[in-house]
């Protein structure tokens, strides 16, 4: 039998190359930029200084300005929910600890990361004007949470009806944004009280963080219940 060859993908026509480039070359400046001063203070012809590439460039790649402010929210998003993707499927304790650790991740992106606390310390000031891509615009990074989170919990819980499912998945991202947002004193606790919230809403008992069993596998929505129960 012939061993099968790996199909290469040929490289990218050479403007279409600078193109992929620039683009990226203008987000990192724009990230940079935006995380140090805030987006307020984002200018085109800053970018295009540091960016190394022209103003007409610029507008022909993103449009204008809210464009590149859009451009660079969905690239953060799409970076954003690979690491919340990735931290929900790895816990295999439970569904209510991977929901913990889900939301412990985003609180702490919320100060880790420099571009996201940027944002949220401008918005808590009412200056920042990049919000509203945050959370209003089309495909804003709540619907895209939301959506992340309602398919994860069709398959943590899916004997948990649709629109159960809905609502907590609506909840949980509610919960969590507003924490950001406006943080508050024992913000360690936070994690635990949306676990409960959204458990209450899907009709499952959160196990207590001491009661988790490590190293076995999750438990279905139903197996919880009978374990509330004494059953």
């Amino acid at each position: 039998m012939v061993a099968a060859h790996p199909v290469v993908e040929p490289p990218p026509p050479p403007r279409l190359a600078w193109r992929i480039q620039m683009r990226e070359r203008v987000l990192e400046e724009a990230w940079t930029l935006a995380a140090r001063n805030g987006w307020d203070r984002v200018r085109v012809a800053d970018l295009a200084e540091r960016a190394e590439v022209s103003r007409p460039s610029i507008y022909k790649e993103f449009g204008d300005r809210a464009g590149i402010g859009q451009a660079l929210v969905e690239r953060e998003t799409e970076r954003f929910l690979t690491r919340l993707a990735a931290v929900l499927d790895s816990d295999r304790d439970g569904f209510a600890s991977a929901l913990r650790r889900g939301v412990t991740h985003t609180l702490d992106e919320g100060s880790r990361n420099p571009f996201i606390r940027a944002v949220l310390t401008a918005a808590r000031g009412g200056t920042d004007a990049l919000l509203p891509f945050l959370t209003s615009r089309p495909d804003p990074v709540f619907s895209s949470a939301r959506d992340l989170l309602n398919a994860w919990l069709s398959e943590a819980v899916p004997e948990v009806g649709r629109r159960q499912r809905d609502e907590a998945a609506d909840l949980a991202v509610r919960l969590t944004l507003s924490h950001m947002l406006l943080p508050v004193t024992g913000q360690g606790d936070v994690p635990e009280r949306v676990t409960r919230a959204v458990c209450a809403v899907l009709g499952v008992p959160p196990v207590p963080v001491d009661g988790a069993r490590r190293g076995a596998p999750p438990r279905s929505a139903e197996q919880n219940r009978r374990a509330q129960e004494g059953g």
